[in-house]
């Protein structure tokens, strides 16, 4: 029902930048909470930072102060600035979406994940 599809992701040096993209796209009839989480090798899958429809964000501390989430309504669209990365950054980095999609004659709130992009900081 609904797909989510990450860009931006790539090798960088430590103290470099990167960007992230996701798009939804699909069936729902509208989007509340996005996120984005990684997954360092050998590690459990983290948030790094999430924001709601109206903006209100949230970090992980890892992510506070280098890493600015936002979104575009309209592009049905979550970004992920990343700034000063470090080694320590490198994962595979997935978004999330809380759509609000109908399931028969009801209307429910499903999390929906993207397929992931990798991210690796050199030292």
């Amino acid at each position: 029902q609904v797909q989510l599809v990450e860009s931006g992701g790539g090798l960088v040096q430590a103290g470099g930048s990167l960007r992230l993209s996701c798009t939804a796209s699909g069936r729902f009839v509208s989007i509340n909470a996005m996120g984005w989480y990684r997954q360092p090798p050998g590690k459990q899958r983290e948030l790094v930072a999430s924001i709601a429809s109206g903006n209100s964000t949230n970090y992980a501390d890892s992510a506070k102060g280098r890493f600015t989430i936002s979104r575009d309504n309209p592009k049905n669209t979550v970004y992920l600035q990343m700034n000063n990365l470090i080694p320590e950054d490198t994962a595979v980095y997935y978004c999330n979406a809380d759509a609000r999609v109908a399931v028969l004659a009801s209307l429910v709130y499903n999390r929906y994940w993207g397929q992931g992009t990798q991210v690796t900081v050199s030292s």
